[in-house]
């Protein structure tokens, strides 16, 4: 496994990616999530012309899990992270973690941090194992409280979520 940057031409890859991953929502009764459509090639593109969107490729180079990011509030904020379900459980999403992370240190950024479910296995319990922790409310900077905003308005706020940060 490799991680690189996205090619422009493997977008429609990452989205078919984040269809297949979402199908394992509807095993813990989340289907809306399951059916939600992966983010449009012109937003990809956007995180793919900025360098942040990174894939791990498999021997054949081809993109088997992704992930993207943004920054907020000086830290490098994990905006997706899929795994191709064929290639689960093999540290192909801690891979991508660490690699963002590495490239966080060697930009001078001090943090990760993302947002998540709370209570899906897969989500906010595999980040507390990927060293990341919980934040409060009250811990929330402008740019998170922002994030999460946005995801009440998706109807993300349905299920409980986490804002989680995991300093380097």
């Amino acid at each position: 496994m490799r991680i690189r940057a996205v090619r422009r031409a493997e977008l429609p890859v990452l989205q078919d990616i984040e269809r297949a991953a979402g199908e394992c929502f509807r095993d813990v009764g989340m289907s809306r999530i399951a059916d939600d459509e992966p983010l449009p090639l012109a937003v990809l593109a956007g995180y793919q012309r900025t360098g942040h969107a990174w894939v791990a490729a498999d021997s054949t180079d081809v993109p088997v899990g992704y992930l993207i990011a943004d920054i907020v509030d000086g830290n490098l904020h994990i905006e997706q992270v899929s795994v191709h379900p064929r290639c689960a459980r093999r540290g192909v999403g801690r891979r991508l973690i660490d690699h963002l992370a590495g490239h966080a240190r060697a930009t001078g950024v001090p943090a990760l941090t993302l947002t998540t479910f709370a209570d899906v296995p897969w989500n906010g319990p595999y980040y507390t194992r990927c060293g990341f922790v919980a934040l409060d409310d009250s811990d929330l900077t402008p740019g998170l409280r922002a994030v999460r905003q946005r995801e009440a308005a998706h109807g993300l706020d349905r299920w409980p979520r986490l804002c989680m940060r995991r300093g380097l």
